[in-house]
């Protein structure tokens, strides 16, 4: 297995390179970025959608599911699928107000715990800061969704610009194993 992942090490620096490409593409072209990602979404949907419903009419519902809700899930996935296909901007306005309700949710949860263990643990406003962080986030996207998309756009670019550095960097260094292990092993005479 080792074997196969170094002489294959420059598959990881590929990837590595595509990932470096989105990352600067998605800052460089916001739009298309949010857009390539609702068309990409609403693939899924679609596909996903339609092995559900085969699923459901085959009768393979999987572990311990019902026939009847696979074939909802799949006839609702089409559904979702062809609408993010068909009107990809009403999709990802939909997808981003999706995240900011997540994002408050789970920032009032965040204040929630950080009063109910402020006996329990110290430093427990660090916890409370980072839940009106999430608070703010939210309602930021609700307020002004345009900035709140190319925002996400551009945290999706530098994670995937850091992503790709590191695999490249993860690269070079099965690389430089292989070089090793080849190093230490007897050639033989053919």
């Amino acid at each position: 297995m080792l074997d196969t992942i170094t002489r294959n090490w420059w598959v990881l620096a590929l990837r590595g390179a595509f990932a470096i490409l989105f990352g600067i593409v998605a800052w460089i072209w916001p739009g298309i970025t949010v857009w390539a990602l609702v068309v990409l979404f609403g693939a899924y949907a679609l596909v996903d959608g339609v092995i559900a419903v085969a699923g459901a009419i085959r009768g393979s519902a999987g572990a311990g599911g019902s026939r009847g809700w696979l074939a909802v899930s799949g006839v609702a996935g089409i559904v979702l699928g062809l609408m993010a296909l068909f009107w990809p901007a009403m999709t990802g306005l939909a997808l981003l107000m999706l995240i900011a309700a997540w994002a408050v949710v789970t920032g009032v949860m965040e204040i929630v715990a950080a009063i109910a263990m402020r006996k329990e643990i110290e430093g427990e406003w660090l916890y409370a800061l980072t839940g009106a962080v999430s608070v703010l986030f939210g309602v930021l996207l609700f307020i002004w969704p345009v900035s709140g998309a190319l925002a996400v756009i551009w945290m999706i670019g530098f994670f995937s610009i850091l992503f790709g550095a590191m695999m490249i960097g993860a690269a070079f260094r099965v690389r430089k194993l292989g070089e090793r292990a080849s190093a230490r092993q007897p050639h033989t005479a053919a």
